[in-house]
């Protein structure tokens, strides 16, 4: 009996540790963004551009395969749509209300990031549920991959002017959805395929969306320089290769 309670315990713990690692990532991407005082519109185009790039690398070079491996074709397509459907819509009811550019385009993106974060902590939790080590690697891969993710929130709000202490509360909700979704991981012992089909292609709509319908128009916004343009095509690289090399 004692032995199954500190077997219970210490997996919850390692669940507890692993989740931190990877709120980590967020927090990193965010302070990578805030790290940058008072930037100039040139460095603020680059920055969004670079963001946009990374995350446009994520959904096509990684969430779309993976949503195509988990069911079919015709499935991974109708959901992604719907992604941009409901992001867009969205968008429109902000427009409305006039909120600042750069916090909507926050707002979306961390929208799009939490759907997509939350099947990342089931994953993760199935990975403890089958070997502890597993779940830690699979922790700090998804910690790694999630840096991007943070920037990409923390950099429109760095120029819509927010408080540090709010954008690193706000990229840190961003990442709650993983926590949730490691415990819940736990106990399903292994993942429903067509959740998974479905978490992943709608997040990759939203996330599409974001990317080309707000941060890269914004970015040449910003700086129409050809800087903005090497901040996109680096980012694309960067994110391929942190793919790849994962």
């Amino acid at each position: 009996m004692f032995k199954r309670w500190f077997k219970v315990n210490n997996l919850y713990l390692i669940i507890i540790i692993g989740s931190i690692v990877a709120v980590a990532g967020t927090l990193i991407g965010s302070f990578i963004a805030i790290f940058i005082r008072n930037p100039s519109n040139k460095t603020l185009g680059w920055l969004i551009g670079f963001s946009g790039g990374l995350m446009l690398a994520v959904v096509v070079f990684d969430l779309i395969p993976e949503a195509l491996s988990k069911w079919s074709f015709v499935y991974t397509i109708i959901c992604c749509i719907m992604g941009i459907l409901t992001v867009a819509f969205i968008d429109k009811k902000t427009e409305e209300k006039k909120i600042n550019k750069h916090a909507k385009i926050a707002f979306i993106t961390a929208i799009g990031l939490m759907m997509h974060n939350f099947p990342e902590g089931i994953i993760m939790g199935c990975g403890f549920a089958t070997g502890g080590m597993l779940g830690i690697k699979m922790s700090i891969i998804i910690a790694l991959h999630d840096i991007p993710e943070g920037l990409a929130v923390a950099a429109p709000l760095m120029a819509s002017k927010t408080k540090v202490l709010k954008i690193i509360i706000y990229t840190f909700l961003t990442a709650v959805p993983t926590i949730f979704g490691n415990f819940i991981g736990l106990y399903i012992g292994n993942i429903s395929q067509s959740a998974l089909g479905i978490s992943l292609s709608f997040a990759s709509g939203i996330m599409l969306y974001v990317v080309c319908g707000e941060m890269i128009p914004e970015s040449n916004k910003l700086w129409e320089g050809i800087t903005t343009t090497f901040g996109i095509l680096l980012g694309i690289i960067v994110g391929l290769a942190i793919i790849t090399l994962l």
